[in-house]
């Protein structure tokens, strides 16, 4: 018996913390020229980004209610206490499916305490949320403090993200035919953030890819509190070169000096495209800060 606490592998989590901590991540399927693969297990970013722009067939789902139950099955069975800290609903149907799960374990072993939070964050958004949850774990927090302060983390995540090109959200459905033509023609770059609904909406329109960096850089000097002393993600869609010239930016504009950065993962890349570049970080000092040293 123990408390686990896992996620899925839209939380874009570096391998770094999931070797260390032993984090458990559900893969999410992707669906290549026709055949399923596991974002994380099956296929990996490294590779992915390269088979996006062959241009093959890709789509996405979310994990389904069996991949869940096959997933939490071992922890009900050694009855273990589970946090499973999930991706949006504002984006996939994955919190729904897991709840489905957990009704069928509870039939079988009802004893088993399986808690699921919508993180309402997507990325690194709550793959940060998540390491802060293991770094409170290693630190002796008890399990209801550490789903307060999940819950408290992913209400004050913020997400800011650009893209380099339009053609995966016009794919995607999140553009129109029309806007995407006038837009790349203009060479119009979307400011994307993930809201308090935790769905991804357009918020600003620039004009070239530097512009946009900048703007990223200076909504997070807008949003952000105590940049300086708070751990900021960063990911990138097979761009590490431009994710590290936005380092050298945050830094230079706000001291900020501790990151964490990742590939954007094959689950939401593959409806951003290469090139994203996207930023986490919180809007207000965690009361948890202690605790996730």
């Amino acid at each position: 018996m123990a408390l686990k606490i896992i996620t899925d592998s839209a939380s874009d989590t570096p391998r770094w913390i999931i070797e260390e901590y032993g984090l458990h991540v559900i893969p999410t399927p992707v669906v290549i020229d026709g055949k399923d693969y596991f974002d994380g297990k099956t296929v990996f970013p490294e590779e992915f980004y390269d088979i996006l722009r062959s241009g093959r067939d890709i789509k996405t789902y979310h994990i389904n209610s069996q991949m869940f139950y096959d997933n939490f099955l071992p922890y009900a069975k050694n009855k273990d206490e589970v946090i499973y800290i999930c991706f949006s609903t504002g984006i996939a149907g994955t919190y729904n499916a897991a709840n489905i799960a957990k009704e069928e374990l509870l039939e079988e072993y009802p004893d088993f305490d399986l808690t699921i939070i919508d993180s309402k964050c997507a990325s690194l958004g709550f793959g940060l949320a998540a390491y802060y949850a293991l770094r409170m774990q290693k630190n002796g927090a008890g399990k209801q403090e550490i789903i307060d302060a999940i819950k408290w983390h992913c209400e004050h995540m913020e997400h800011i993200f650009t893209v380099k090109t339009l053609e995966y959200l016009l794919k995607g459905g999140r553009l129109s035919r029309t806007s995407a033509i006038a837009g790349s023609i203009l060479d119009i770059k979307p400011i994307l953030e993930v809201n308090d609904a935790g769905a991804l909406v357009a918020l600003e329109k620039v004009r070239g890819r530097n512009k946009s960096l900048k703007r990223l850089v200076e909504i997070v000097g807008e949003r952000g509190k105590d940049l300086s002393e708070q751990t900021i993600g960063i990911v990138h869609g097979d761009d590490a070169e431009t994710m590290e010239a936005v380092k050298d930016m945050l830094r230079e504009a706000y001291g900020c000096k501790d990151f964490i950065d990742n590939y954007v993962g094959c689950a939401i890349g593959a409806h951003t495209g290469p090139g994203i570049i996207g930023i986490v970080f919180l809007n207000e000092t965690s009361p948890y800060k202690e605790l996730i040293r």
